[in-house]
């Protein structure tokens, strides 16, 4: 009935989430955060340490590996769970060899139970006819010392290694009362998971479904943000032609103005330079005239300044113009008509178009806002029918019905537990019965050994032996007689507790750690002769789904959902619930539907158009380039004025001092003067026009192809945005319902990784199993149970020595009745009988002498 629940449960919980588990790896638009599963830490920790005890429990490990080396008798015990076994005849010889480590042990301890009583009757009954060191008499030998020693040394080994057997069969006893009282706490920590696992289900379930919210606030905010969601990503795509085409327009009006400002500037720039040069020829011409009546000076005649006033009069032609600007065309009319142009702002025009594309996030809010508040009706009815689903499972009343169970559960193992722990202390009373049984005999021959050692007086002869030595004789041959009367006991005790731990052992414990035990149980027919998969066809009734003890267990052990762990999908199936269309299908109906219309939108009107023709035809393509750039090219003088001025006045420098060197250095600095009050300006001035024709040659460059360009940019854009934008704004549509649909993914993808990994995480089962099997049958009683026949077999094995050699020992503690008399003359100061012995009496007997 339990199990039943337990499955009802676990597939109604999994109804409400998913039925595969397999994530669906799409890159997500978005990345949503939907939090952590709310699921509390389990108690119990499945593994036992058992402390220092745990070295012994490893030496029995290598005694059983000893005793029994063979791996695990997989098709044996198949054949045993399918009752076919014996129906061969090597199936017998199979058990026997596996089995022959045991069969073996446990002949020779019975042949210990059945003899060793009998030899002690033997012994005894002997004893009773003086005969086996019955007779009180000892006869002394020289190495008397040395074989008393060694006889007390072996018994003292032997007493010392019973002594550690007791103690271990005693350590292992105890090690087990306390665990079987420790379990409880380790029991309650089982039901406690338990429960935090029945609880805790409800919560992660209702978790999981709360998550749709964040789903469905995503999209709404994407849906209340579709200007700048689907209207951008339209505007990017069409702007990838739109804003080309509308810089090029706007480039073109920079255009325009700039050829005003270089028309101005040539019209004022060759003004400036015609008159400029008229000036600077007639202040040349007087600078010429001047110099040449200086130099007709008389002082220019003599010896020393002939040479030069000459160099320098045959120098006066360099003093002239060199560019004649009075030739260049005007722009005047070039500059008329691109001022006809400017009348109209075409900035502004492009300007406008900008402004009309730029509202295409506004044009897709105005236009989507009745299909998209269907779209979010059909959000929140989706909401209403997860939350509607899970409410209609009645996962409330199954998980009472499993915790009223569990809770009946616990109250039987609490009731039951105490009748556990009275067993268990009547288990632990006659295991220390047994080794108090060793414990005396131990005791005998230790204080056997001390009274013995203690008492001896090497000087006394054996008939005057003390009273201490004559008492540890009698320990010794007190323990040699509980030995007789315990040891088959111990030994019946330890051939069963040695026969069924170690088989235990071997056959259950070490393949349940090897999971070795799991694939015997998940043999096909094995449990059920009609079921190829024994568990698959008690939780599902379809013994052909493959699910194994082995990989539930292992997927519990890992603390996965159970159920990843138990295959529920074959139990309830809920594709129809979780698939993806059913959620998305009228989403995307709706957002398909979407309709755009961006014709509104002008990118730049006739006016504009014919601006740009306008200024195409505006003639100056026509301007004579070639003869601004030739007087440009040229210099304003024909020789550089500054050093002119300053070669003359080097040159007047090499006249006698006079009013010669001083009139031809005057007229050097007027020359300077010229220069730099005409010249200068009329390079600027030839500069600015140097730029000036520059820009206009650029610009009338194939000026009609590039506003034609233009022209075509524009429309080609205008011509998208009409009529081919309908196949953008479908493209883009898709993207944005893929975005929306995204978001259900992500949610439909975590829900199946939180079922596989998180919800419902079935470790508490694999904790329950590893608690009854790893930790208290293995752990707890079969190392326990192992480790004592361990050492209470080993005490008693030793017990056979610790016989003889306490017997032997005794004749030499014990006060004797006769003993060997000495001749003199033949014994010397020995005291030994070399060749024949005579028997003198006892004090106390007096009786002997004559029989002697």
């Amino acid at each position: 009935m339990a199990v039943e629940l337990c499955l009802l449960l676990l597939l109604l919980f999994c109804g409400s989430t998913v039925s595969e588990v397999q994530p669906i790896y799409k890159p997500p638009p978005g990345t949503l955060d939907f939090g952590f599963v709310p699921a509390k830490t389990y108690d119990t920790g499945a593994y036992h340490e058992p402390g220092p005890i745990g070295i012994l429990f490893k030496i029995v490990h290598a005694f059983l590996y000893l005793v029994q080396p063979n791996p695990f008798p997989q098709d044996l015990i198949r054949k045993v769970a399918q009752q076919k076994f014996g129906n061969t005849q090597g199936d017998y010889q199979k058990a026997i060899y596996y089995e022959i480590g045991f069969i073996v042990s446990a002949a020779l301890g019975l042949l210990f139970i059945l003899l060793l009583p009998l030899v002690g009757l033997c012994f005894c009954m002997c004893r009773c006819c003086d005969n086996c060191g019955g007779e009180m008499h000892q006869r002394q030998k020289k190495n008397a010392d040395c074989q008393r020693s060694c006889f007390a040394t072996f018994l003292f080994v032997a007493s010392l290694i019973i002594s550690i057997g007791v103690l271990c069969a005693y350590a292992a006893n105890q090690h087990l009362t306390s665990q079987v009282r420790g379990a409880k706490k380790l029991v309650n920590s089982n039901f406690k998971d338990l429960k935090v696992f029945l609880n805790d289900t409800p919560a992660q379930i209702d978790y999981l479904v709360s998550q749709y919210n964040t789903t469905k606030d995503k999209a709404l905010s994407d849906l209340n943000n579709v200007g700048p969601l689907l209207g951008s990503r339209v505007q990017e795509q069409l702007g990838k032609e739109v804003r080309p085409a509308l810089d090029a327009a706007l480039t073109m009006a920079g255009a325009i103005r700039e050829t005003k400002e270089a028309l101005e500037n040539v019209s004022v720039s060759v003004e400036v330079l015609q008159e400029g040069t008229e000036r600077l020829h007639a202040n040349l011409t007087d600078v010429k005239m001047h110099l040449s009546n200086t130099l007709n000076d008389s002082a220019c005649s003599a010896a020393q300044a002939a040479s030069t006033c000459n160099i320098i009069r045959n120098s006066l032609n360099q003093l002239n113009i060199n560019a004649n600007f009075s030739g260049l065309p005007g722009v005047s009319s070039q500059l008329a008509k691109v001022n006809d142009v400017l009348k109209i702002d075409l900035s502004s025009l492009v300007q406008k178009g900008y402004a009309a594309f730029n509202d295409t996030p506004d044009l897709v809010v105005n236009q989507t806002k009745n299909i998209l508040s269907d779209i979010k009706n059909v959000l929140e009815s989706i909401g209403s029918n997860i939350s509607s689903f899970t409410k209609t499972l009645p996962v409330q009343k199954i998980l009472a019905d499993l915790t009223i169970y569990l809770t009946q559960s616990e109250a039987y193992v609490q009731d039951y537990f105490p009748v556990v722990e009275q067993y268990d202390f009547y288990r632990w009373l006659g295991c220390l019965i047994l080794c108090c049984m060793v414990v005396l005999i131990v005791v005998f021959y230790y204080l056997g050994l001390l009274c013995g050692t203690c008492g001896y007086d090497k000087h006394a002869s054996p008939t005057t032996r003390g009273c201490i030595s004559n008492t540890g004789g009698n320990f010794l041959m007190a323990g040699v007689g509980f030995s007789f009367l315990f040891s088959w006991v111990l030994m019946i005790v330890v051939v069963l507790t040695f026969v069924t731990g170690g088989n235990v052992e071997k056959l259950v414990c070490e393949p349940f750690e090897d999971k070795t035990l799991f694939k015997v149980l998940d043999t096909p027919y094995l449990l059920n002769q009609h079921w190829k998969n024994y568990l698959s066809g008690m939780l599902f009734k379809n013994p052909n789904i493959n699910l194994t003890f082995e990989k539930v267990y292992s997927d519990c052990k890992e603390n996965k959902g159970i159920y990843t762990s138990l295959h529920l999908e074959h139990l309830f199936n809920i594709n129809e619930f979780l698939n993806i269309s059913m959620y998305t299908e009228d989403v995307a109906l709706r957002i398909e539907h979407i309709q755009i219309n961006l014709s509104k939108i002008i990118l730049l009107d006739e006016i504009g158009k014919e601006n740009l023709l306008n200024f195409s035809s505006s003639g100056i393509d026509g301007i004579n380039f070639g003869a601004y750039l030739t007087e440009i090219n040229k210099s304003v003088t024909k020789v550089d004025l500054l050093s002119f001025a300053n070669d003359l006045e080097a040159r007047a420098d090499q006249l006698p001092k006079g009013a010669l060197e001083n009139a031809l250095k005057g007229h050097a600095n007027n020359i300077r003067m010229i220069h730099n009050q005409q010249v200068v300006p009329l390079e600027q001035a030839m500069s600015t026009l140097n730029q000036s024709i520059r820009l206009l040659k650029r610009t009338s460059s194939e000026l009609m192809v590039k506003v034609k360009n233009v022209i075509s940019a524009v429309n080609a854009a205008q011509l998208l945005i009409n009529n081919n934008a309908s196949l953008v704004i479908v493209q883009e549509t898709k993207k944005y319902m893929d975005t929306i649909v995204g978001y259900f993914e992500q949610y439909i993808d975590w829900v199946k990784e939180s079922i596989a990994m998180e919800v419902a995480a079935c470790k508490p089962i694999a904790n329950v199993i590893d608690t009854a099997v790893d930790i208290f049958l293995c752990s707890y009683v079969t190392d326990s149970v192992n480790t004592f026949w361990f050492g209470l077999g080993g005490s008693s094995i030793f017990l056979i020595p610790a016989i003889i050699f306490a017997v032997k020992l005794s004749k030499y503690y014990r006060r004797m009745d006769t003993e060997d008399v000495y001749d003199d003359t033949e014994n010397g100061n020995n005291g030994y009988h070399k060749e024949h012995l005579y028997g003198i009496h006892n004090p106390v007997i007096t009786s002997s002498v004559e029989q002697w």
